[in-house]
């Protein structure tokens, strides 16, 4: 109950993936084990970011989450497709490696399998399955495009596999040719990557948090807070003429038609009885209330604090 498992499969077609999931599933105890298929993304996740839908189904403590068609496949798949540059891909790529980096500093066990198949096996085995009666129902058109572009999405996988495969969170490659090496292969490592962290576990391990870098010293002793000038009088009559000119800009603002393609966060922090409460409430008075949602943050409940810091803020967006 100390960290959550999270596996990710990926990797050419036919290269057993599919399988090998059902394999671990029927290894392992399905109360402890949530399994995650990813197609397309559903209108509601497409209006969030692209990370949103799997922040949402991470692991708690104490849990296994196997994930198919996970956060890899889209960046990977819209390059294979032309519709990115390759600069596109690496920003994506980034933004994985850092999402990663944070999830192993928060105890999560990341385990990455990539199954491989040559291009000729890739073939053989789309043939095979496609001959006999009981599996010909697995072999679709899509597969064989797929095997049509098979040399550029060996291009790109072996580009982002080299690019996220890091200390932290390292790539396994499987070879997908034969099922019981490729079974005997995942399997081994999946239990030798729950034996370590186990192992490590009953040493009262914690997960490492890397700290920001530290500010540099002030040489004058002057800060943001102490050098606010706190007292700005404002004539009663001209505040209430200022809110409501300014409460105006807002409502027309959030109804323009641009405004439909993007989001918006506000994030009050501050001392108690310093007005957070009231800023809010003169802000909602401007908008509709079909449009925003007030998220009050308070101490963590018992299921926020078995997920990753941040998952109860994503949960939100």
């Amino acid at each position: 109950g100390r960290f959550a498992v999270v596996v990710l499969i990926n990797g050419m077609n036919a290269a057993g993936k599919g399988e090998t999931v059902n394999l671990l599933n029927e290894w392992m105890d399905p109360r402890h084990v949530d399994t995650r298929a990813f197609g397309m993304p559903t209108r509601e996740e497409a209006e969030r970011p692209p990370l949103w839908r799997f922040w949402r189904v991470l692991p708690p403590r104490g849990r296994i989450a196997i994930l198919f068609g996970n956060w890899y496949t889209a960046p990977m798949a819209a390059r294979v497709l032309k519709l990115d540059k390759k600069a596109d891909l690496d920003q994506r790529l980034e933004e994985i490696n850092r999402f990663e980096a944070m999830l192993a500093r928060e105890g999560v066990l990341l385990v990455k399998l990539w199954f491989h198949l040559t291009r000729k096996a890739q073939r053989r085995r789309l043939k095979a399955l496609e001959a006999d009666p009981r599996t010909r129902w697995r072999v679709t058109a899509e597969d064989w495009e797929a095997y049509e572009s098979y040399d550029r999405l060996r291009t790109v996988a072996g580009h982002a596999l080299r690019f996220t495969s890091t200390g932290e969170a390292p790539w396994l490659i499987v070879d997908g040719s034969d099922e019981r090496y490729r079974a005997l292969t995942v399997g081994r490592t999946l239990l030798s990557a729950l034996s370590r962290r186990l192992e490590v576990a009953r040493k009262s391990w914690q997960p490492r948090r890397n700290g920001a870098p530290l500010a540099p010293p002030s040489y004058d002793g002057r800060s943001l807070v102490n050098a606010l000038v706190l007292r700005q009088p404002l004539e009663e009559k001209e505040y209430e003429r200022e809110l409501a000119r300014q409460q105006g800009r807002l409502a027309l603002l959030t109804r323009h038609a641009g405004f439909a393609r993007r989001s918006l966060i506000a994030v009050f922090e501050g001392m108690d009885a310093a007005g957070k409460g009231g800023a809010i409430r003169r802000i909602t008075a401007a908008l509709d209330a079909r449009q925003y949602h007030i998220v009050p943050v308070a101490a963590p409940t018992e299921e926020e604090r078995a997920q990753p810091y941040l998952w109860r803020f994503w949960r939100h967006l």
